[in-house]
């Protein structure tokens, strides 16, 4: 006989598998290191926003989690035959639109911007700067993610990451990752 209790309890674990955690970085340049590696492990799945650099750095995480990348500015041929320049998903109910230079809210670049007007994605992840920013834009209703810099090169001086969770249409558990000092 199957109870309220049971019926809750496999109601609550089939909402908790579901969940996806989600790691994102951008502008690695090559670099990881077992501080990344910890944050990989813990994730569902990895996104990378560009600027990776030598492809032993995506090799290594898709041989971990399930990867989802764009190639940057400085990636090479190699890199861009693998990876898109911008990527267009959904993924718990939630579009993500993905691309190293995207720009930020009012200050979109050129080549992504009436796009991003017409067809504005929940999600937008953009890299390139090194600045870690969080922002929503009201006017296209996004949620606007650059997650800052991952790797040793660059003029950031704290190497970050985000980390969050995607649930039923909702952007949960927004955290920022700190990981040590560039170089």
């Amino acid at each position: 006989m199957i109870t309220f209790e049971v019926l809750r309890d496999v109601k609550f674990f089939l909402l908790f598998i579901s969940m996806k955690k989600i790691l994102l970085l951008s502008d690695t340049h090559s670099h990881i290191d077992d501080q990344i590696l910890k944050f990989v492990k813990q994730a569902d799945e990895v996104w990378h926003a560009g600027d990776i650099g030598n492809l032993e750095v995506t090799d290594t995480i898709k041989k971990i989690k399930p990867l989802r990348a764009v190639f940057g500015n400085i990636d090479d041929a190699e890199a861009r035959s693998e990876f898109p320049l911008d990527t267009k998903f959904e993924i718990e109910k939630i579009s993500v639109w993905m691309t190293h230079i995207g720009g930020y809210p009012n200050r979109y670049h050129q080549r992504i911007r009436e796009d991003l007007k017409r067809n504005p994605p929940k999600i937008f992840i953009a890299g390139h700067s090194h600045i870690l920013k969080v922002q929503y834009d009201k006017k296209l209703n996004l949620l606007h993610l650059n997650p800052g810099a991952a790797g040793n090169y660059g003029f950031h001086k704290i190497r970050t990451m985000l980390r969050f969770s995607l649930d039923n249409g909702e952007i949960k558990n927004m955290e920022i990752i700190e990981l040590s000092k560039r170089g």
